[in-house]
């Protein structure tokens, strides 16, 4: 399935709660679910959360079911990106 990476400008996200971030992850999966009960399969990987910024990694069918995502969960989604390849330090010995 595509890998896609999601840019939110959140302004200050980095000072977000504990609480305030486990809301948001509890409605992302919310939404998630009800999503794949209708026949989406994406699925949230991780986040990164930034002063200003969250950056999301995604597996989804398509960037159109990224956006429903964010439409459905009232998240920005304003870059979405599909992973073409991943590289880490391993990629440096491969053959």
């Amino acid at each position: 399935m595509p890998k896609f990476v999601i840019e939110r400008d959140i302004p200050g996200a980095g000072n977000l709660s504990g609480a305030e971030l486990k809301d948001i992850s509890g409605k992302s999966n919310s939404v998630l679910q009800q999503m794949n009960r209708s026949g989406k399969d994406v699925q949230w990987v991780e986040s990164y959360v930034t002063p200003n910024k969250l950056y999301c990694v995604y597996n989804a069918p398509d960037e159109d079911a990224v956006r429903e995502h964010a439409k459905l969960g009232g998240f920005p989604a304003n870059s979405i990106a599909r992973v073409s390849r991943v590289i880490d330090p391993t990629t440096a010995e491969a053959k």
